[in-house]
Parts: structure tokens; sequence; C-alpha cells
């Protein structure tokens, strides 16, 4: 297995890093590009920027954000929210973004993951997702920042994401999202088995234990908020804690 990556995840609304629980309850943190600035110093592997009100309004306001990102970080970029078409994403690339991660525009027409992974590598085309547990123990696949059914069950739409070029996954569960309190170990566990593409992990983590149970259970990369936003730790500190727990990552 290669080496375990550490992401930044940070959502922004209207030029503000914000975080809420469970998607909702949005509070203001700052300027995104001085926190991604400060956890590329602290040595982390990726930033995720994800334009949360986007598919609300129908555009992704990130150009500037990520035009400004690049001017002094030097690690891949993965951009979502609000990307529609390869038009759109021909665009965020061409302001500094290395991937897109792309949830509604795909749920409404699967086959703009084929085009964008035909466009652009698959490499490029991250799947995201954004799951529910159902009463009956199954996830489904919301969309528009985890406030509508899909209808598609979490799994198979995973494989059918794949299937039609996705080059990599971001799993986000909604129901542990913000509430550090650990992550959905049985959810990652079932989407890792089920496709042969790397899972990036997103929701839940709360301490280095979160994260070493996250790549037990299949997770190729974690994508912290909460933990790093609120000083609960370091890059430094998670990643000391990761190969404390024999798990490999990068330097």
């Amino acid at each position: 297995m290669s080496k375990v990556r550490v992401i930044a995840r940070l959502d922004v609304k209207n030029d503000y890093l914000v975080k809420g629980i469970q998607l909702e309850g949005l509070r203001k943190l700052g300027s995104p590009h001085d926190f991604a600035a400060r956890y590329y110093e602290q040595g982390i592997d990726e930033i995720l920027y994800m334009d949360i009100v986007a598919s609300l309004y129908n555009r992704n306001n990130l150009s500037d954000i990520v035009r400004r990102t690049t001017e002094d970080i030097f690690i891949p970029i993965t951009v979502g929210g609000g990307l529609r078409s390869v038009e759109d994403v021909r665009s965020i690339l061409s302001m500094g973004a290395d991937k897109v991660a792309i949830n509604t525009a795909a749920i409404r027409d699967e086959n703009i993951i084929t085009r964008v992974a035909q466009s652009f590598g698959s490499q490029c085309m991250v799947l995201s997702i954004e799951a529910k547990r159902r009463a009956d123990g199954h996830y489904e696949a919301y969309f528009d920042n985890g406030r509508n059914h899909s209808g598609k069950e979490v799994v198979e739409w995973a494989r059918r994401g794949v299937a039609l070029g996705a080059g990599e996954i971001l799993l986000t569960s909604v129901d542990k999202e913000g509430l550090q309190r650990g992550m959905d170990d049985d959810l990652i566990k079932a989407i890792t088995e089920a496709v042969d593409v790397p899972v990036i992990v997103s929701g839940g983590c709360g301490c280095a234990a979160d994260a070493v149970r996250a790549v037990s259970a299949g997770a190729s990369a974690v994508a912290a908020a909460s933990i790093l936003h609120y000083n609960k730790t370091t890059v430094p500190e998670l990643k000391d804690a990761l190969r404390a727990a024999g798990v490999e990552v990068r330097r």
C-alpha cells in the first residue's frame, strides 16, 4: 500500500473558511488562504477546497482563492462545488487546481464523469460522495451539500462512478461530519472493498486514533478539518501519531 496522505479540507462560503456540523450551522473562521498556507508550512500533503454553497447558486466561486493559493503553495489542490461541465473544470484547472471533486452534477448526469476523465485524465476526476446511513443500515448518496436525496445506494454509486472513469473517490460521512467523534469505519470499509481506486475519507476525524482506524478500514487518505482548524493538533503532530501507530505517511 502506498503512503497515506493527510489532506486539509477547507469548506468555503463567500470567500470565508467555514465549519459546520453535519454540513449545517456554519461558523466563519477566517481567510481560507491563510489556513491553507499554515497547513502547507506544517507539511500537509494536499489541500481540498470545497465551495459548499456553489451547487445552490450554480457556480463555483473559488477561482480567485485557487489562483492566490498556487502563488505560494506547491502541493496538489483539489476543488469541488458547483462544477457542472467540462468547461467549468477547464476553467478551475487553468487557475491552478490539479483535480476536481464532482458530486451534484454527476448525480444529475453521470456522463460528466466520463467527459471529465476523457478530457483531463481519470486522475483529475474525483467522485465526491456525501453519504448518510438509512434506517435499513444501507447508505444513500446525497447532494447539494448533504441536503437532497439522490436515491442512489452509496456502494453501487461508487462502483458506477469508477466504471465511468473516476480515478479517486472523496467519501464524506454526513452523519459524522464536524462531530470529531470518529469516522464511519463501516462505510469506509464498504467503499474501499468495492472499488480499486484511492478513497479519501472525510467526516468525524477527532484525533490520530480515528485516522488510524480509517486507514485500517482501507482509506488511502484522510481529510481533516475541525481538528486542524480549531488547533486540536498540528499536521506534524498528526503525522507523528500516525507513524507511531504503524501508518506510513509522507514526510
